[in-house]
């Protein structure tokens, strides 16, 4: 399977990235985009769409793919969402991520369109298809649930360890319970709690 991705990449030619996204459906947390270009000489197994994977398996690809790949990890806060909203976001997080990968010649994307400098391909499903979104999607939803687990601890009435910011039923039931915390995004939660958030 890792080997199918590896040649689909290889299909656009030697300096291929990829980049996605993890957190555009939470109703509190950062959006967080990875930008990853992984080596040609050898293949990193077990490299899949992030959703794909246990867990365990997530966090020791994270720390395989940080120790040899080209890569790039940007978050966007709440705040920010709420101001140009969650596409805008994702595609700013993206710009920045993929400006960081200074060796590649194309940057494949999963299901985005981008005009940019660089040569962009937006690759339906291209966590399932691509060797680079994958070990991208691999980064930016690691690092997004560690960072949502830092926030448990911080808020842990809402039980962010559990969903990572998703609009569960515990989750919602919490939100009405004691409010929105600093990091809910208040465009996201006013069908639960109103407009006066």
């Amino acid at each position: 399977m890792t080997k199918d991705l590896f040649e689909f990449d290889l299909s656009y030619g030697a300096d291929v990235a990829g980049c996605d996204e993890a957190g555009r459906g939470p109703i509190a947390g950062p959006v967080v985009v990875a930008a990853c270009k992984m080596p040609t000489e050898f293949i990193v197994e077990g490299i899949n769409d992030s959703k794909k994977l246990t867990p365990k398996k997530r966090e020791l690809l994270y720390n395989r793919i940080i120790s040899c790949a080209e890569y790039s990890i940007v978050a966007i806060d709440e705040k920010t969402i709420d101001e140009i909203n969650i596409l805008e976001a994702t595609k700013l997080a993206m710009r920045k991520a993929i400006s960081a990968i200074k060796s590649a010649q194309t940057v494949l994307i999963d299901a985005v369109k981008l005009d940019l400098d660089v040569h962009t391909e937006a690759i339906i499903k291209g966590d399932a298809k691509s060797y680079n979104i994958a070990a991208a999607s691999i980064l930016a939803k690691e690092y997004r649930d560690r960072l949502m687990l830092e926030m448990d601890k911080i808020y842990p009435e809402y039980g962010f360890a559990a969903h990572k910011g998703y609009g569960t039923k515990v989750h919602v039931e919490a939100l009405k319970k004691y409010g929105p915390c600093p990091i809910h995004r208040r465009t996201f939660i006013k069908n639960f709690v109103g407009e006066g958030v």
